[in-house]
């Protein structure tokens, strides 16, 4: 027999018995998406130019607002006006600054990270192209592809070498200094 929960019941994070959590719908509200649209926009800005984004490959991380769009927001958030971004754009600029940060960590300086953005990629997930390509091809799977496949090298998982990797040797007994 199943059991026939009260509405507020379903909104709270806690698992349920019979199934997954279930998200509390607020953090979807207006109010929620204002508060991080224009701060978001603005790391996705600084984050594009250091990447050396053209403005079009902005716009399909971004989901591929018409031109008036992109450039009405990037104006807004320059001059920290409040804007309100949808659900689809505010998981996009989440994805890139996971990507971002998930870099800072992997990489020591930030010409390896954007070397290694545009270089060509042996792992199958990307086929030898750039992983930028996915992060700029329009979809939104394509980001959380490149943000999953750098979460899991920075648990440990395995990451194929790559052209940047070919210098690399591995530690020896002998390169242990005890102080």
């Amino acid at each position: 027999m199943e059991t026939i929960m009260p509405a507020s019941a379903l909104s709270s994070a806690q698992p349920t018995p019979a199934g997954p959590q279930r998200l509390d719908p607020k953090r979807f509200d207006t109010a929620s998406r204002r508060r991080l649209s224009a701060p978001g926009l603005r790391a996705f800005l600084v984050i594009s130019d250091l990447w050396g984004l053209t403005e079009a490959q902005r716009r399909l991380a971004l989901g591929l607002p018409s031109r008036s769009t992109y450039h009405h927001w990037a104006k807004a958030v320059r001059e920290h006006r409040d804007i309100t971004l949808d659900v689809d754009v505010l998981l996009r600029i989440s994805a890139v600054l996971g990507v971002h940060q998930a870099l800072g960590v992997l990489f020591a300086g930030e010409h390896d990270q954007v070397a290694w953005l545009r270089g060509p990629h042996q792992a199958l997930v990307f086929g030898g192209r750039p992983p930028l390509d996915l992060i700029t091809s329009g979809t939104q799977d394509g980001i959380l592809t490149v943000r999953r496949f750098l979460d899991a090298a920075r648990g440990g998982f395995y990451m194929a070498p790559n052209s940047i990797d070919q210098g690399f040797r591995l530690y020896q007994d002998g390169d242990i200094v005890f102080s």
